[in-house]
């Protein structure tokens, strides 16, 4: 699987603090081992991001993706639920 960063999840990214950006890069490694990983808690979004996934990072904190051709997964951002707004 090839995994690409929109520049609005680098940002998001950048902004996440300590333990928390480790959390996210750990669950970013599972999510490229295993998408099933149920840890991950993989959940299809609806709403404005209805052509959009999500995995968990822990219990407050999301990655949203969507697919790209191909193996292609696009990470779009990262944060907790106010994501969503």
């Amino acid at each position: 699987m090839e995994i690409y960063y929109t520049p609005n999840f680098t940002r998001a990214s950048h902004k996440l603090l300590g333990e928390m950006k480790i959390k996210a890069e750990e669950a970013i490694n599972i999510f490229r081992a295993d998408i099933d990983d149920p840890r991950l808690r993989l959940h299809k979004l609806h709403g404005r991001f209805r052509n959009c996934w999500a995995f968990s990072v822990d219990y407050k904190y999301r990655i949203i993706f969507r697919y790209g051709k191909d193996d292609e997964v696009i990470l779009i951002t990262v944060g907790d639920h106010d994501i969503y707004d």
